[in-house]
């Protein structure tokens, strides 16, 4: 009970000495507080956009790469010499044939000057032609009705599965699935809609139209000298996410062998690699949140010096108390808590003051729908954890410097001071 009355004592008079010099100690507390919101929201700020880009980029599809039609150099190494060629539907079943670090592939025809009509309005959009097996590579969820199936593909049907913008621009306010549109005065049942893909300003998946891929190789081939059996491009994913660069190697072996070029002259071929994306721009963020943390830090270590030289002045200032205490018993070891713990108080009090600050703020900033690629700041454990460590380390630095220095005073000495 006694040592319960003499903490309760010590902290009283840790909070006298706090109120009595309150403008300091505000000023104290606050540089802490902002070191602390700072670091939380800076990391904050970098993981939202670190999640923004991982959320925008599988919006296309989970592990997805793609080739697209290229120019190979007449003479190695020597693009000026090249000629243009154009994928065909024979790369696509090579490639599923030879490539065993594809999982899955797609080849896909897309035209956009596919004039669409329903019987309530006319739409322009871009009519793709794939097979079923799309939706396993694409992120393409079905709203209503159904995706197409193989017995679409063997059979040659005439249906269509629509993007939810091109979905309300043809049927507005009226039911899609079951009823028939033309494309370029053909009929076309509408068997499925797809849900809304992404947000903000990038449409293009959602203004898409979606057929068997013989059906649009029958009726809507690509325009051109040329362009005989030739296709729009080439989805694939590798047979699992680190064996990219595998995949990439099988793919180009083909490509290049199928239209004679070497396929070590890189500079040959049109290609987006969505898993290699993302790995660069993860470096980028953890680079991006290392150097955000270092500024948070830095102001934290800021504040931990402010807290530091206080605690001295305040020393200084109770030389004359120190020694009044110690001359009516008061133990070294009492004088370094009470220092000790007024040290601790003021770092991790205002530590936690900043960290609710932050939290709060990204909770109300959470409810804030952010630009495309941008994710509303989230409050990083890790960054947090840190941030406690470096608190609890700069409130025993803080505290037990000037504590030990108002221990050792002696009485006679102390009582002596002005």
């Amino acid at each position: 009970m006694a040592a319960v009355r003499v903490l309760l004592d010590t902290f009283a008079q840790i909070f006298r000495s706090l109120w009595a010099h309150k403008l300091r100690s505000f000023l104290t507390m606050f540089g802490i507080a902002w070191g602390v919101g700072s670091l939380l929201l800076l990391v904050g700020l970098g993981e939202g956009f670190r999640s923004g880009n991982m959320r925008e980029t599988e919006e296309y599809g989970k592990d997805i790469m793609f080739i697209f039609p290229g120019r190979a150099p007449a003479v190695a190494g020597n693009m000026s010499s090249g000629r243009n060629y154009l994928l065909t539907y024979q790369d696509y079943t090579d490639i599923r044939k030879e490539a065993p670090h594809v999982r899955n592939a797609v080849p896909i025809l897309a035209r956009t000057d596919i004039h669409t009509v329903s019987d309530f309005a006319t739409a322009n959009g871009e009519i793709v032609g794939s097979e079923p097996q799309y939706s396993d590579i694409r992120f393409l969820p079905v709203n209503q009705g159904r995706w197409l199936n193989w017995q679409d593909e063997t059979q040659r049907r005439n249906v269509i599965v629509l993007g939810d913008e091109l979905t309300k621009n043809l049927f507005p306010g009226r039911p899609a699935v079951g009823a028939t549109i033309l494309l370029n005065g053909i009929n076309f049942e509408v068997v499925g809609t797809v849900k809304r893909v992404g947000r903000g300003d990038d449409n293009s998946t959602n203004i898409r139209g979606y057929i068997p891929f013989r059906v649009m190789a029958t009726f809507f081939p690509l325009k051109g000298e040329g362009h005989e059996n030739s296709i729009s491009f080439i989805n694939y994913q590798p047979r699992v996410r680190s064996e990219n660069l595998l995949a990439t190697e099988e793919v180009h072996k083909v490509i290049a062998r199928n239209h004679g070029f070497d396929y070590h002259d890189k500079d040959a071929f049109e290609g987006w690699d969505t898993i290699e994306q993302s790995k660069m721009v993860g470096t980028i963020f953890d680079a991006m949140n290392v150097f955000l943390g270092s500024v948070g830090l830095v102001t934290l270590a800021l504040g931990a010096i402010g807290v530091i030289n206080i605690m001295l002045v305040a020393v200084s200032e109770r030389t004359r108390e120190i020694g009044l205490r110690k001359a009516l018993g008061a133990t070294n070891r009492s004088i370094l808590f009470q220092f000790f713990l007024e040290g601790i108080i003021l770092t991790l009090g205002s530590g936690l003051i900043g960290m609710g600050f932050a939290a709060a703020l990204m909770a109300l900033l959470d409810t804030v729908q952010g630009p495309g690629g941008f994710d509303p700041p989230r409050l990083v454990p890790m960054s947090a954890m840190i941030a406690i460590g470096s608190l609890t380390v700069a409130g025993v630095v803080a505290g037990l410097y000037p504590a030990r220095k108002a221990a050792l005073l002696q009485p006679v000495e102390a009582l002596r001071a002005e």
